[in-house]
């Protein structure tokens, strides 16, 4: 049953993949990759259970703090970038 799991994860982030490649704007890029640095995260746990290896959780757990933080500045970036290049609407 995780093996499945572990192979719908894979399907599922090859989509993600091609949505952060194909994506129409910057932030449907961002969130693509936000979804597969998260996908990526319960690939990990799933292999860590099915090579019963306790200590991949810890390591699912750190990527996911840095796919958070990561998409937090990637954002941030691209809306001081996009403020940065903006015309003046005040007039």
């Amino acid at each position: 049953m995780f093996a499945a799991a572990g192979l719908a994860l894979l399907v599922t982030m090859a989509a993600a993949l091609a949505r952060a490649l194909l994506g129409p704007t910057v932030y449907d890029r961002i969130l693509a990759v936000n979804a597969f640095g998260t996908l990526t995260v319960g690939l990990i746990a799933v292999l860590g259970f099915l090579m019963g290896r306790p200590e991949f959780l810890d390591i699912a757990l750190v990527y996911a703090l840095i796919n958070f933080i990561s998409t937090l500045a990637v954002t941030s970036y691209v809306r001081s970038a996009a403020a940065r290049t903006r015309p003046d609407e005040a007039g």
